[in-house]
């Protein structure tokens, strides 16, 4: 029962089971009650998306390999706090027994944070699709 990364706002996989919004804020001129229907997330996990200054850093310019590099260690800096720690925790043990899927808005998945976000549920022994 593999964990799936995910666009949100793409058409769901079959069996992709339960979609988690890591991102800090939900989509735009998108009524609550539709965010699932919509294919955004069924469940909004903020405490696993960079903090609001990371995402304007990030946004500010376009990555080159070294911004990249700053990016990808202040994101795991962010991950080491106790509460995204319990979190990763928490999804790696639950990918052996359920579906589900984590997601960002972001176009490319190469640099956008779910890719890092994937590496660290592999590191804390999660079952990956």
């Amino acid at each position: 029962m593999p964990v799936r990364i995910v666009r949100l706002g793409m058409p769901r996989e079959p069996d992709e089971g339960l979609r988690l919004g890591t991102v800090r804020r939900p989509p735009r001129g998108v009524r609550k009650e539709h965010y699932a229907a919509r294919d955004y997330y069924d469940v909004w996990l903020p405490e696993l998306a960079p903090s609001a200054p990371l995402v304007a850093w990030a946004l500010s310019q376009p990555f080159t390999p070294k911004r990249w590099a700053l990016y990808e260690r202040r994101y795991r800096g962010e991950m080491q706090r106790p509460p995204a720690q319990r979190l990763v925790a928490l999804l790696a043990g639950l990918s052996a027994r359920a579906n589900f899927s984590v997601g960002c808005y972001c176009e490319d998945e190469t640099h956008c944070h779910r890719s890092l976000l994937k590496r660290l549920l592999v590191d804390e022994g999660a079952t990956m699709a």
